[in-house]
């Protein structure tokens, strides 16, 4: 609380991508829409505690092959719900630095670590 003119004012903690006005005036250029890649893309993840490997599957429901951290050793299959601060507002099939990851797997929603660095991965076939 914050005193002005005798009167006790509430002060905001909330930081400006928290807001929906600041989440709708928010430049999104800093990472991907999964829905505008195309199948088998290969995404490079890193997150602050995690490097992720994101093979696309289905570009139009986030539909995806998931490798890295502590929960995937393995290629599995998940869904990319989109990138959100945790909490209600979620950029759908979104990965963007800054955000976390909300993804569904084997009808869990998990969420990771805020992203540092997305990158699409050149694949030599």
């Amino acid at each position: 609380m914050k005193t002005i003119d005798g009167s006790i004012q509430p002060v905001s903690l909330v930081s400006a991508t928290a807001a929906l006005d600041g989440w709708a005036e928010k430049k999104w250029d800093e990472g991907v829409q999964i829905n505008e890649l195309e199948e088998l893309d290969v995404l490079s993840v890193d997150t602050r505690h995690h490097m992720y490997e994101i093979t696309i599957i289905n570009p139009s429901t986030g539909e995806v092959l998931i490798r890295g951290g502590e929960l995937f050793p393995r290629r599995t299959e998940a869904q990319v719900l989109g990138a959100s601060m945790g909490g209600s507002f979620l950029k759908v099939l979104g990965i963007y630095v800054g955000l976390k990851m909300a993804l569904m797997v084997e009808g869990r929603r998990i969420i990771t670590s805020p992203v540092r660095c997305v990158a699409r991965v050149h694949v030599v076939v």
